[in-house]
């Protein structure tokens, strides 16, 4: 029972350890030897690489570090854009096309009512210059004929109407 339990401590301290062997050793520019998980600066000479992480670990390594690493080595400036994910950059398109979607949806319903409003007020318009005997219901419920000082108010509010909704 004391070897298995010896056994399985000594496999999970390796299982443990397995991460901290993607290790980047090198030596800066001050001869100082520095550890890291990430590829060293692009200013670092490939012989002042001391070690590298293994293929294997590489292969698991996220395409950040990847990329990063992939810079390094080619000696590319480490201040190059970094890589973009390709499905968040599909998930951004794909939302902007839905807004611009439904603005166009929106404005070609508000096209679509200020033509309807347009076509009203001209049909307003051409009855009160007319003079068809028109009428009106007032604040209190009232129906109320409208004199010449109403008609010119209408006629008024009609043209008003008419300048913003049949504005092309």
């Amino acid at each position: 029972m004391v070897r298995w339990s010896v056994v399985v401590s000594a496999m999970l301290g390796a299982l443990l350890c397995a991460p901290a062997a993607a290790q980047w050793k090198w030596r800066d520019k001050g001869g100082q030897i520095q550890y890291s998980d990430l590829p060293p600066p692009a200013g670092v000479a490939q012989q002042d690489i001391l070690q590298r992480p293994s293929v294997t670990q590489r292969r698991s390594a996220p395409p950040v570090a990847a990329a990063s690493a992939a810079s390094a080595a080619s000696g590319v400036n480490a201040l190059a854009p970094k890589m973009v994910d390709p499905e968040l950059e599909a998930k951004r398109r794909q939302a902007e096309q839905e807004k611009e979607a439904k603005k166009k949806v929106e404005d070609d319903r508000l096209a679509v009512a200020k033509a309807e409003n347009c076509t009203r007020a001209k049909g307003q318009l051409k009855a009160l210059e007319d003079g068809l005997r028109m009428a009106r219901t007032n604040a209190k419920g009232e129906l109320e004929r409208l004199d010449d000082k109403g008609r010119a108010e209408e006629i008024k509010r009609t043209r008003d109407i008419m300048a913003t909704d049949c504005a092309r």
